[in-house]
């Protein structure tokens, strides 16, 4: 999935669930973590937590945040689009202002920018405490140590993983949804990407670390997992063991209190028919998918180096949803990627049409230094602007379609926030069904509030644009039904 899947709901919720500081305990200071992109990215965030809270350091509260109240910020980049640099060097600069008024606030960058920028965010912004890399997490307390004695900005970024980061202690931001890594780094050479560079060749955990870890989280109350990898799918692949990926969804599926598990992203060139055959058999593996298709033209796939085609995509689909009818696919795609014509075009929305995706993440190509087709010549950014707008465009309503079939129907919730108070006009709980659809749950009337990680089993009564309403009322006959 791509930057930031979780609603502003969900986001409140995980940063409520999270430890945090009571006042007056600052420990060797209080910090907070600012993170940009992807779903790993969140991951190596509560790494980052996790050694800073190990070395001594306390989590900050929202009232200390916004009161400027803090002794350390990280701010952990993303470099897959150019707009995540941008980002990333504006606030930084507007970060610069806080630094003058508070000499003794120590600011650290880590994550893809770091690995890739490392001397030239040092040297553009000499006021930044630390540079860590991606494979360099657990330096980052000795690298704020030695800024204290020299006052200069301390960079270290390796580039050969000596450790993976999942050995590190973590602080995780949700109490009943955890990101289980599964492995780091990406084989792959697409043309746009520069992951491999900021990441590294792909490295598998074992798989008997992994389950540790996700019986560990069970125990400390997690009832989801999500397994994380840059293609989860290629799992075991360096190790000659092509169903590997398989295997370790069904021994999740063994794992007692384990209530959901899903995971993000799989590769369509390695997306075999034991991995449907897992999900659909494994009673505890959500129907939910997200494939990146990046675009639906055969001509653009080859240019961008993807190892597929868009008759194999479609046919992975067809194999999916015959397996579970139920199942939510979305996808990624990329408009106007360099030598994509208007006939391109019309075969990404073609597909896009045909697929039927439940959502997609769309971007406007954005061409990163150091990728082969930042080479290639560029189509015009209004042309791709436009397409863009024409894509978004069939993609919601495809949404808006797909989201109507639920109305009617019983849903199980995993509740994961709350919206209002159970004494206001209006209250809800909201959370995610087996599936992965945002769904928001009035409470009837006389009945109490279901907690964080409690699941709800309520009849859809209305279907929104991206989201689904279940207000049901039992003397009605729908569905309302509470479990702890």
């Amino acid at each position: 999935m791509n930057e930031d899947m979780m609603t502003e709901t969900e986001r409140n919720a995980t940063a409520q669930d999270a430890p945090t500081a009571r006042m007056g305990e600052r420990g060797k200071g209080l910090f907070q973590i600012h993170t940009l992109g992807c779903q790993m990215n969140v991951h190596d965030s509560e790494r980052i937590a996790g050694v800073l809270e190990a070395d001594g350091y306390v989590p900050a509260t929202e009232e200390q945040i916004d009161g400027h109240d803090v002794d350390l910020i990280v701010l952990n980049t993303c470099a897959v689009r150019e707009n995540a640099a941008e980002r990333m060097y504006g606030t930084v600069g507007l970060w610069a202002e806080m630094k003058r008024q508070r000499p003794n606030l120590q600011i650290a960058v880590g994550g893809c920018m770091a690995q890739l920028d490392r001397q030239r965010i040092a040297d553009k912004a000499p006021w930044i405490a630390a540079v860590f890399g991606t494979k360099n997490i657990g330096s980052l307390p000795r690298l704020l140590e030695q800024n204290r004695v020299t006052d200069r900005p301390q960079v270290e970024v390796a580039d050969k993983l000596e450790y993976f980061p999942s050995d590190l202690p973590t602080a995780r931001a949700s109490k009943v949804s955890s990101w289980v890594s599964i492995s780091v780094g990406c084989n792959n050479t697409c043309t746009f990407c520069i992951v491999p560079t900021t990441r590294g060749k792909e490295k598998d955990r074992r798989p008997g670390d992994i389950l540790a870890e996700v019986r560990d989280c069970v125990q400390s109350g997690a009832k989801e997992v999500t397994l994380l990898g840059q293609n989860v799918n290629s799992f075991g692949y360096g190790i000659g063991d092509r169903y590997a990926f398989s295997k370790l969804l069904r021994a999740c599926g063994e794992i007692e209190g384990l209530e959901r598990v899903r995971f993000t992203s799989p590769h369509p060139a390695a997306f075999t028919d034991d991995v449907i055959a897992a999900m659909a058999e494994t009673p505890n593996v959500m129907h939910q998918l997200h494939m990146p298709l990046q675009s639906g033209s055969d001509k653009i796939l080859r240019a961008m180096r993807r190892s597929y085609r868009t008759a194999k995509f479609m046919d992975i689909l067809c194999k999916v949803r015959e397996a579970m009818p139920d199942a939510q696919i979305s996808t990624d795609i990329i408009v106007g990627f360099p030598g994509e014509t208007e006939e391109d075009f019309q075969d990404t929305l073609r597909i896009v049409e045909e697929a039927r995706f439940s959502s997609a993440f769309t971007f406007i190509y954005s061409p990163r230094p150091g990728t082969p087709a930042a080479e290639m010549e560029q189509v015009p950014h209004d042309v791709a602007q436009e397409r863009f707008e024409r894509l978004v465009a069939l993609q919601e309503r495809i949404t808006e379609e797909e989201l109507k079939k639920f109305e009617g129907t019983d849903v199980e919730v995993m509740i994961t926030g709350t919206q209002g108070k159970k004494d206001a006009a209006t209250h809800r709980v909201t959370g995610r069904e087996r599936t992965g659809v945002l769904v928001h749950i009035g409470v009837p009337e006389g009945e109490p509030m279901p907690g964080i990680g409690d699941f709800v089993t309520a009849t859809v009564t209305h279907a929104g644009r991206h989201n689904l309403i279940a207000d049901p009322d039992p003397k009605a006959g729908q569905t309302y039904h509470v479990r702890h």
